[in-house]
Order: structure tokens, then sequence, then C-alpha cells
């Protein structure tokens, strides 16, 4: 009996070394995300952080001095959030459809709805999923100046993240009128932010999302639009899955101090359950730019999932 146990152990031993040896080879699941990145970003001057959503840590990125120290206009992004205020402050029907005169000019400054001319009247979940500034600019005025920017501020829009040691904050301003505040609530004037800041807030969302029975709460439409966004509306991508690892997100395009416009999407997955959070921010380009990238990134994200890598 003894000997064969002698006989054995190499043998236990040899095998035990192998399968240490073979998992040292296979590439993390964070170094697989991290080049599926830099694959998607080459040549692309901006930043993309991702996040796990319970723990808060980085878990994959691209430039995370620029995420961290750009400090920059945020443009529709901020969307979700002033209609998050409407809903819970009862000022907003979610089921009132307004009306898209599509045309709109707010302070000498041309701010036309881009969405598909046949969209006439939206819903509040529709208006974030199609990006509607006639709806929101209609919407945000019934919030107070004070009450607008104390909702940018709240959302950790102006803020550090303390994801990194050295980071820039944003700011955020009181509107004196309501062209002003209609302009702030669609992220073009008297806010600005990093790509860092943006994220932090977007994970705030996934977060109130997986702690809240979301069908009775005032922020079920805010999360049925971002999930619109990427099916139909101004984040889809052919390139999202629409299993059961469909994302959430949304886009935004502004311009910064120049007339050339950049791009993000933010966004979280699974829709159900979410586990990560994803900002992309493209120098250049638009914010369908940023989720054209954000889609296989979160493909590679559940496909290592799938494949039982560690998170």
């Amino acid at each position: 009996m003894t000997s064969k146990r002698l006989l054995r152990l190499p043998i236990l031993f040899t095998l035990s070394l192998c399968a240490i040896l073979a998992a040292a080879q296979e590439p993390s699941a964070t170094a697989t995300l991290d080049a599926t990145i830099a694959k998607l970003m080459a040549g692309k001057p901006g930043a993309v952080v991702a996040l796990d959503v319970v723990s808060g840590k980085i878990i994959a990125q691209s430039n995370l001095k620029t995420a961290a120290e750009r400090v920059t206009a945020p443009g529709s992004t901020l969307k979700p959030f002033v209609l998050l205020e409407l809903l819970q402050a009862g000022k907003v029907d979610p089921e009132q459809r307004l009306v898209c005169s599509r045309r709109l000019t707010i302070a000498g400054r041309r701010m036309d709805c881009t969405h598909s001319p046949a969209i006439t009247q939206l819903d509040a979940a529709d208006a974030v999923a199609y990006s509607c500034n006639s709806y929101f600019a209609q919407a945000a005025s019934r919030l107070t100046p004070t009450e607008l920017a104390a909702t940018l501020e709240r959302a950790g829009l102006a803020s550090r993240t303390e994801l990194v040691a050295e980071e820039a904050i944003g700011r955020v301003a009181t509107a004196g009128d309501l062209p002003h505040q209609q302009l702030q609530a669609l992220g073009y004037w008297g806010v600005e932010v990093t790509p860092l800041e943006l994220l932090a807030a977007y994970r705030n969302l996934a977060l109130h999302k997986l702690k809240n029975d979301l069908p009775s709460s005032a922020a079920g439409p805010v999360f049925a639009g971002l999930e619109r966004s990427v099916q139909y509306g101004m984040a889809h991508s052919e390139a999202a899955s629409p299993g059961a690892f469909a994302f959430a997100g949304k886009t935004g395009t502004a311009a910064g101090a120049s007339a050339q416009t950049h791009g993000f999407f933010v966004g979280y997955a699974p829709v159900d359950k979410p586990e990560i959070v994803l900002v992309v921010y493209l120098e250049h380009g638009h914010g369908a730019d940023a989720a054209t990238i954000a889609a296989p990134i979160f493909a590679a994200y559940a496909k290592n999932r799938a494949n039982g890598a560690a998170r």
C-alpha cells in the first residue's frame, strides 16, 4: 500500500504543477478587457474606464489620466439625472407625451433634435432613448435654476471620485435665466465634468437599480429609457447583445472651447443586475461613435463572465 502511494505522489504533483502553469499562461479577465479596449481605441484620442459596480474598483482602462483630468461639457449624458429629479419631485408625469417641435433655438444656439422626424411625441422613457432636446427643454423649465444645479451636484458631477490620486473637478453653475437653465439641462452650458465623474455618477445609477424595486419606483422610466436607448434609440449599436447580457446607457455629444465635437457613452450591464459600468470618451466625434466602441467591450466582459473568468 505504501509503495502505491509513493508512486502516485509524483503524478499528482506533476498534474497540479501543469494546472498552475496553464492557469498562469491564460490571460486574466482584466488583461483580456484591457486588450480589447486598447485595440478599439488605437489611434483615437480619448479614454475608456470600466468599474465593478458593487466594489467601485477600476477593472479596465485606457488613458486613465485623460479620464481623470479632462474637464468638458457632458452633453446629453445629463438627461437621466434631470429626469430622475423631475420624477422624484412629482413634476413630470412619465406617461405624458410631450410634442417634439424638432427645430429648437435656445439663447441663440441651434439645438435641433437629431432623432428621426417620425418621432413627434415622446413619453419620459422614450425622451431619454431618443435624447429629445425639445422634451428636456420643456421639462427642465419645471425646475428652478437652483434645483437643477443642486440636482447635478448631488449626482457627483462636481466632486472628487477618489478613483485616482490626482484628478480634476468639474463645475456646476446656477443659471440666471430660463434659456441658460434649459441649455444646462441639455449639458451645453453651466456644467463641465471629467469622464471619471460621469462614470461615478452612472455607477450610482446602477447601484440604485440594484437596491430598488424599479417597477414601483419613480426611477423606473429612467432605466427603461437607458435600455431603450441601446435597443432602438440614440445609443443603438448593431454589435449590442440582445440576450441575457444586454447593456443600457446614454450617449452625449457636445463642443468644448472649439467647434470640434466630442462624444460620450456611459452605461452599465447586464440591464437587470448591473455588474460593470463603463465610460467611453472620444475627444473627436459623436456619442454614437462612443456607443459603437462600448458594445464590443461589454461583449468581451460577457464572454469572460461566461467562461468563468474572475471579475
